[in-house]
């Protein structure tokens, strides 16, 4: 089978660029071919298709000025993106085609121009994006629904993207043109991480019929007697006010004996968090951005791992990762976080935002469990990660959710 891959970037940025990257590998090595198209970047990986990529895009603020209409056009409609993607499917002529995420940058202009060739086509849902402008359902902090029914003008009326009328009109008019356009509807399949979001999908008006649920997939790491076991918890992710760390060190402030917690990650909230934890006298070490080894050794080496978004997290690859490290994780009630943490067998919910909930539940892991428990519930998470969210099985849902599309077009 060829598959054609389209997502922003072509390198290991975030969550949903480890999820494209595991799906090339395993299709590989299962003798398929793929090909990739994105935009340019300078910390892409080789591509043999980069040379129709469409040019790179500023990130800085002028991407989202309504000033610059040059950039307006590409995160609208980008015909430097349609006219590569066109190149692309003419010298690879795939069987199928899968979208990771493509708003922004490749944007709405790939999906009339997969259309219009007629290549089966599925999209895999990241984020909320097809709901919300601003893609998490956040507004100022807070969760925010104002916008269903396709009503995102909100968006613009509050600001709540980046907190700028220019940026979230921006983000408003492309859901507007999407779903006005019915730029989707030739999509086979739209694939789901969690049935949240699947549930979430359907109370917003989508076919129940369009959407698969497809857990994302990760290799188990080694068994819990190769592993460090450490004293320490560890949060690893980005340093935003959604991920709920400043009720991790609330939490933590309000323990009787210190416990150590690396926090690994960047993002706009590290000076802050930074003087909080000095403020609190909390044994906090922010070690920044870590990758592959690094981060294996910070997983591996930790006690538990804690989740404590305050946000509608989809399907964190963060405890995906721990599970497969057999780390047990205290996560957070919301979202799909709770389908993922079986509570009180391989780690536990807490209400989030709720510093004191959260205290609890690290307390117990810490001070009141025996270790032999704690080991036991980082089996248990490995043995979920074996059974639920290996490679193997997911390539198995995913060349069947391939086959369907491809039979769909043909019988249309």
């Amino acid at each position: 089978m060829r598959v054609l891959f389209l997502n922003n970037f072509f390198y290991l940025r975030g969550g949903s660029e480890r999820v494209l990257f595991s799906e090339i590998e395993m299709l590989r090595d299962m003798g398929h071919e793929v090909a990739v198209f994105s935009r340019e970047n300078r910390l892409n990986d080789a591509s043999l298709y980069e040379r129709y990529f469409p040019p790179a895009m500023d990130t800085g603020t002028s991407i989202l000025s309504l000033k610059n209409l040059a950039i307006m056009e590409e995160i609208l409609y980008s015909r430097a993106a349609k006219s590569g993607l066109m190149s692309v499917i003419e010298d690879f002529k795939p069987d199928v085609a899968h979208m990771h995420n493509t708003y922004g940058r490749l944007s709405l202009s790939v999906l009339d121009g997969l259309k219009e060739r007629r290549i089966p086509t599925v999209m895999t849902l990241h984020d909320y994006k097809l709901l919300c402008p601003s893609y998490l359902m956040l507004n100022h902090g807070e969760i925010c629904e104002r916008c269903r029914g396709g009503r995102f003008y909100y968006a613009f009326m509050t600001k709540c993207h980046k907190d700028s009328y220019g940026a979230s009109a921006i983000y408003a008019f492309e859901s507007w043109l999407g779903r006005r356009g019915k730029k989707y509807d030739f999509l086979r399949a739209l694939i789901t991480p969690s049935l949240f979001l699947t549930n979430k999908m359907i109370e917003y008006g989508w076919s129940a019929e369009r959407l698969t649920h497809l857990p994302n997939p990760v290799a188990a790491g080694p068994t819990s007697s190769e592993n460090i076991h450490g004293d320490y918890l560890l949060y690893f992710g980005r340093l935003s006010p959604e991920k709920g760390i400043s009720t991790l060190l609330e939490a933590l402030s309000s323990l009787d004996a210190t416990v150590p917690v690396y926090i690994v990650g960047e993002g706009p909230e590290e000076a802050r968090l930074r003087s909080l934890a000095k403020d609190r006298g909390i044994a906090a070490s922010f070690t920044g951005y870590l990758t592959d080894k690094a981060l294996e050794d910070a997983i591996s080496g930790a006690k538990v791992v804690v989740v404590p978004s305050e946000c509608y997290e989809n399907a964190p690859l963060s405890i995906l990762e721990a599970f497969a490290y057999a780390k047990p994780v205290i996560g957070s009630r919301i979202g799909g976080i709770p389908e993922m943490i079986d509570d009180g067998i391989n780690g536990f919910l807490f209400e989030p935002g709720n510093s004191e909930d959260l205290r609890s539940k690290i307390e117990a892991v810490v001070h009141l469990l025996p270790e032999s428990t704690v080991r036991q519930m980082g089996m248990a998470a490995r043995e979920k990660v074996e059974k639920e969210y290996s490679p193997k099985l997911h390539y198995e849902r995913l060349i069947a959710i391939y086959k369907k599309a491809i039979l769909g077009i043909a019988d249309t």
